[in-house]
């Protein structure tokens, strides 16, 4: 089994794919607790919740990336005027 898993390594992205990778995965995660909170909230342990969370985050999901992309670089400056730069 370990032979197997060193045998297959996928390629890595470029470093320059980050400022895109890196809001796209916080915004699928982020969304899809979201829409699953909200859906519980709304509509309880119903039976077919799996379904109406899937739903509510396949129409969430399209809005969060484009917001995360437009937002993440205002917070990443709100943040470095936070914190202390690192040392050099």
């Amino acid at each position: 089994m370990t032979n197997l898993l060193m045998t297959f390594r996928p390629h890595r992205l470029p470093a320059s794919a980050a400022h895109v990778l890196t809001p796209m995965i916080l915004s699928f995660f982020m969304s899809g607790l979201v829409a699953l909170i909200a859906t519980l909230r709304a509509t309880g342990l119903s039976p077919d919740l799996p379904e109406q969370a899937l739903h509510a985050w396949m129409l969430s999901y399209p809005v969060a990336f484009p917001a995360a992309l437009v937002v993440l670089p205002m917070v990443r400056r709100v943040v470095s005027l936070l914190v202390e730069p690192p040392a050099r």
